[in-house]
């Protein structure tokens, strides 16, 4: 059995639970590709409501829940928490990108699937969305990144810290050859057309949070997309044409 044959069977022993003990259960963090499969086994786990969540608005990565207040009577709790790292000193602090955050993180020897995306503000201080299981020896463990001395603190709901887990937008004007998604990307990336298929191809284009390997398709207002390796881009529509036929877009990055 390969590796998605199981994922897929770890998914329908998690519905079934849910559906034969009436409680809520809960998945490890899914990448995008991984998401696909949830897709792909809809119609042999219509039996049981489900849904999926990352800990904030268009995680990438995400949990899928099975059961519902509809079906079990009660609202469940997802089992993730947000920790904040920060420098013990913000003057001596290095320049910390998301790379840096991930690698000192897997180097406290857990699995990937247990921690879902890492949102980095400022190159200081980053936000880690963690199964509830594995927060506190994240929290306890992860002392230093790069050369800088780090602290770690659950974000509580309500608190001033959740505001800072809105994203924040940059408008960007491109022009491309055609509004299908492969031109948008290359657009956004300012790669080649053959390098934007790679993209597809490799995997690494995800729209609205789902695979997509539609390369041909046209977006619509508000698609939000992600590159791997670029970032993540909102379609805010496509405007008049230049005089050699090309067709202005408007997009926004999230930083």
């Amino acid at each position: 059995m390969n590796e998605i044959d199981l994922l897929k069977s770890r998914l329908k022993d998690l519905a079934n639970k849910s559906y034969k003990q009436n409680i809520y259960t809960y998945s490890a963090f899914l990448t995008s590709v991984e998401l696909v499969c949830l897709d792909e086994l809809r119609d042999e786990m219509s039996f049981v409501d489900y849904e999926t969540f990352g800990g904030y608005e268009l995680a990438e990565r995400q949990l899928v829940g099975f059961g519902s207040e509809r079906a079990l009577g009660y609202t469940g709790d997802w089992p993730i928490k947000i920790i904040k790292v920060e420098p013990l000193i913000d003057k001596f602090a290095d320049d910390l990108s998301h790379r840096d955050f991930l690698g000192a993180i897997m180097n406290l020897g857990i699995e990937r699937n247990v921690f879902g995306d890492i949102l980095v503000k400022d190159g200081k201080r980053a936000y880690i969305f963690a199964m509830e299981s594995i927060a506190d020896f994240i929290m306890d463990n992860l002392t230093k990144i790069k050369h800088t001395n780090v602290k770690a603190s659950i974000v509580e709901p309500g608190t001033d810290s959740m505001e800072d887990l809105k994203p924040t937008l940059v408008d960007m004007d491109v022009i491309v050859a055609s509004p299908r998604f492969d031109a948008i990307i290359g657009g956004a990336t300012k790669v080649s057309r053959s390098e934007a298929l790679n993209l597809f191809k490799a995997k690494k284009v995800t729209l609205n949070g789902r695979l997509c390997e539609r390369n041909s398709m046209t977006l619509k207002d508000g698609d939000i997309f992600s590159i791997r390796g670029y970032g993540k881009f909102k379609f805010c529509g496509a405007g008049n044409e230049t005089r050699k036929g090309r067709v202005y877009v408007k997009l926004k990055k999230y930083v």
